[in-house]
Formats: structure tokens, sequence, C-alpha cells
């Protein structure tokens, strides 16, 4: 594990910061628009609207990858010339999306400024594979990946890797949560461990959050935001458009540019150059936490490994339901006295009895020499 992430950190090593002239590096960066380009009126509507609040970088889908036929899938090529409009007017950067060698041609030749790829292509190799050799031989352009639909670290590592290779260097990753099956309070699940082990395997790589995506609902937008930004994520892409309520796409989780303006001021920035003297104490502190529940566990599955050795000697089956219905019911009640998640300590103790259980398969089938 620690040669791999030390490889993937030499093959990323050349990459560049995403910086823009007349943007402050030390601000998160914002990048907002309309979910979908419908006409030439929103678009330039919302666009001043973004501009006169201070937004640099505008945003808008020219191709709109849908789930299922028959939604609206893009204003296509005439969209590049209201993008171009945008620039023109309020002297912001562009991005759009793209998802083959066609949208990604059409876009460079139209000057657009980021290129984003969409979770769902993000999620197929050849796809990727297509997009990454129609950027050879333009290392200046930006390039965000965003997560596939699936939490599959590896295959968006794999699909950023694909860009590096092709001589992407000003590149970077966005999160927008991961699909699920069912109603849940996030239209995508965040999962933030997959997003951190990003950072860790590629600690150079800027990472920006989707909180639009994220959370399918306006209301969700800033607290997602501010999630996002406490965990040290380099900037936001959200979603704004000047009549959010009658959308052609995804019109549940676009504000207008006056309401982002709001979130935006509510936003707080946490100052990352405060003395951590402290913070290396409590860090010190959960060091010796951590090493004391390791040898907890450790104590734990050598206690198992003896009531293996039993259940062998005795012929009993490894799994006791029962017991094992007491444990979870026990230890979530505990956990709540505690002042600890239920719902946190019920995983925990799956794993912890998968782990058991192994272990004293181990022992049952373990031949004696």
């Amino acid at each position: 594990m620690i040669y791999r992430i030390m490889s993937e950190q030499k093959l990323f090593a050349e990459l560049q910061p995403i910086v823009f002239e007349g943007i402050d590096p030390d601000k998160p960066l914002v990048i907002a628009g309309p979910c979908s380009a419908e006409s030439e009126e929103q678009v330039m509507e919302t666009a001043k609207g973004l501009s006169k609040n201070g937004i640099k970088i505008f945003r808008a889908g020219i191709w709109k990858p849908r789930t299922k036929p028959g939604g609206f899938e893009g204003i296509g090529l005439r969209g590049l010339l209201w993008m171009h409009q945008v620039k023109k007017e309020t002297g912001m950067y562009t991005a759009i999306e793209v998802a083959n060698r066609e949208h990604v041609t059409a876009a460079l030749d139209a000057g657009i400024d980021i290129l984003w790829i969409g979770a769902r292509t993000s999620a197929n190799p050849f796809a990727m594979q297509e997009i990454a050799d129609a950027l050879k031989g333009h290392d200046e352009a930006t390039v965000l990946v965003k997560n596939p639909v699936n939490p599959d670290i590896e295959l968006w590592i794999g699909a950023l890797l694909r860009l590096y290779n092709a001589g992407v260097r000003r590149l970077g990753a966005i999160h927008r949560g991961f699909s699920t099956y069912g109603k849940h309070l996030f239209r995508n699940e965040p999962q933030w461990h997959i997003p951190i082990e990003l950072h860790r395997r590629i600690p150079n790589l800027p990472i920006i959050c989707d909180p639009s995506h994220m959370g399918g609902k306006r209301e969700l937008i800033g607290p997602v935001s501010q999630q996002a930004l406490d965990m040290g994520f380099d900037g936001l892409i959200i979603e704004s458009h000047c009549d959010p309520d009658n959308a052609l796409s995804d019109a549940k989780q676009q504000v207008t540019p006056e309401s982002l303006n709001l979130i935006i001021n509510t936003l707080v920035l946490r100052d990352t150059k405060q003395s951590t003297e402290n913070l290396t104490l409590l860090r010190q502190h959960i060091d010796q936490c951590d090493n004391e529940l390791l040898e907890v566990l450790s104590k734990r599955m050598a206690v198992c490994r003896e009531i293996g050795q039993y259940k062998k000697e005795h012929n009993m089956q490894v799994v006791q339901n029962n017991r094992y219905s007491d444990i979870m019911s026990n230890r979530v009640a505990q956990a709540k006295d505690l002042g600890l998640s239920g719902d946190f300590v019920q995983v925990v103790m799956q794993a912890v009895h998968e782990e058991s259980v192994r272990q004293q398969i181990d022992v049952i089938n373990k031949q004696i020499l």
C-alpha cells in the first residue's frame, strides 16, 4: 500500500496549480452557472447576475448526458456561441462538460477555459481514453474530473491518470457524491472518506466540491459547501440559474445568483495559519487512543481464537445468531449512553464481528501438524 501511494505521488508529481489571472489563488475557487444552457437570454442574465456578485468563472451544460432518454440533453454547439458572449461581455472565464472527442475539440476551438468530465463519463475507461487522446498536444488545458457514479477510487484515479499521461497538468477533481439506491437525505451520498483518501494518495491534486449534485436540494448547498471548506477542499462548483423553478434540468438543486451570493457570504473560511501547538498535543492524544484501541482489538481477537478452538473441539457452528444479535443491540445501547452515534457503532461492531468470524474459521480449518 505504501509503495503504491508513493508511486502515485510520483506519477502525478508534475501537476500544476489551477490559477487564473484576476482570481485570488489563496481563496477557494468558485465556479457557478446553470445546469444547462437553455437560451442566450437565460445564459446572459445568469452570467451577468453572477458576475455582479464577484463570481469569476461561469459554468453551463452544453451537452447533457441524461440517465434516461426523453429529457433535455443540451442545446449543443449553439451554446458555445453564448459562452463566448459571456466571456466578451462579462470577462468571466468559462467552463463546460465534455464527454467525447468531438466535445473536446469544439470546446477548445471555442476558447473554453475549463473542461469538466461528468460522473457517467469518468466511470467509462474507453470514454476517458478517447478524451485523453483528444487532449494530447493541449498541455495548457484545465480539466476537472468528477468522481464516478459509484464509489470506486481506483476508477477515479485511473480517469485522472489517463489525462495526466496525455500531457494534462492543470488537472483537478470534483467530488459530487455517489449514487445509492432508494431515498436518502442526499441525492448522492458524500462518503467524505473517499476524497480524503484521494487527497492522501495525490496530495497536490486540487479537489473541488459539487454541493448541488451532492445535496440535490437548494437548502443543502450552504451546509454541504461549509463542510467541504472545513475539510480543506480547494473550491466549489455550484449550479445557479436566473429562474431555477423553471429550469429544464435539475431545477430543485439550482439557486438564483442573488441566493448564491447570500450562501457564499455566510461561508466561513477557517484560518490555516493559526499556531498548531495545541493541535499537535491533541493529535498526540489521538495517537495514544488509537494505540490503545489497537491493543484492545488485538486482545479481543486472541479471545476469539480461543473461542474458535473451543467450537472446533466441540463441533459447534462458528456463527451463533442469538449471540450476535445480543452483542449488536447491547453495544449500540451502550454507545448511545456514551454519546456515540448508534449507526456508527453498529458499522464498527459489524466489522469487528466479521473479523472475529474470520479468525475463528481460520482456527477451525487449521490442520493439526
